[in-house]
């Protein structure tokens, strides 16, 4: 299983043990809607809801960042994921969050997951059994996470970055986000980019019904911001989620995956003791 698989593969496989299939849906504080209840409306048969606001460390005032190794084994095993699992993630905006929950199963250890390519819009399009309300609690299980400290990166490691720039760091939110044309959808956060980093809009990868571009169109995106694999990389996004998604792209394309940001711009901009660059 490689790191995108399609609707196609999904309805072949669904049903067979040691599948697990999670809803990954996380809506921007702009958006009137909510993961979780548009879950219990309607999803691929027989997913659970993995919900990223949980799956995090409860005890920062950063939205979603990323548990403990002891906390996410904990909540993996409530959810029916071991070790030996193969694990799907999709959202119901085509791609937007479930990148992160691949992410975060291969940042503690698990390799055997994977985004569904065009994510719930895809499936519905295609005419696919859905089905809505609670699952039934799943058997508790037994994780154990292997923590990968260098795919993520803090506000430190950024800081330095800024003064050496030994590694290249890419922004996927909107270029008028990164310009600071366009405000941010969080209320009281500046405006702006972290200086030396390049803008490549998640967007930029996906064609309009949510999917990825072909591998070697990615690449080419990735060339034309400047990636030629000579420096290691760094993604970062508003809240460290669709910095995911261009995570997953470097390994579609080819390229090294890199580290991610998780505290993003959320903690960027909220601070007053970090430079930031307009234009």
């Amino acid at each position: 299983m490689g790191p995108l698989v399609t609707t196609e593969w999904l309805a072949g496989e669904l049903g067979k043990p040691g599948l697990v299939v999670f809803d990954s849906t996380k809506y921007l504080p702009n958006e009137p809607k909510d993961g979780k209840a548009e879950f219990l409306g309607a999803h691929i048969p027989g997913a659970r809801y993995f919900d990223i606001d949980q799956i995090a460390d409860p005890d920062t005032d950063l939205p979603h960042m990323v548990p403990t190794p002891g906390r996410f084994a904990k909540l993996m095993s409530q959810l029916g994921v071991s070790n030996a699992s193969r694990i799907v993630f999709y959202d119901q905006k085509g791609l937007a969050s479930a990148a992160r929950g691949w992410w975060l199963m291969g940042l503690f250890g698990h390799d055997d997951a994977a985004v569904l390519d065009g994510g719930l819009p895809k499936w519905l399009k295609e005419g696919r059994a859905t089905q809505g309300g609670e699952q039934a609690p799943p058997e508790p299980t037994g994780f154990r996470p292997d923590f990968r400290a260098g795919q993520l990166r803090g506000v430190g490691d950024m800081l330095r970055n800024v003064l050496t720039r030994s590694e290249q760091v890419l922004d996927a939110r909107a270029a008028g986000r990164f310009t600071g044309e366009v405000p941010e959808p969080r209320a009281g956060m500046r405006s702006g980019h972290i200086p030396g980093s390049v803008s490549l809009p998640y967007t930029d990868l996906l064609h309009d019904d949510g999917t990825f571009r072909p591998a070697g169109e990615i690449r080419g995106r990735f060339e034309a911001a400047g990636v030629d694999g000579s420096r290691p990389l760094v993604t970062s996004c508003g809240s460290g989620v669709t910095a995911c998604i261009l995570t997953l792209g470097l390994r579609v394309a080819g390229f090294p995956e890199g580290a991610v940001y998780d505290g993003s711009w959320t903690e960027w901009g909220g601070r007053s003791d970090t430079p930031i660059e307009v234009g």
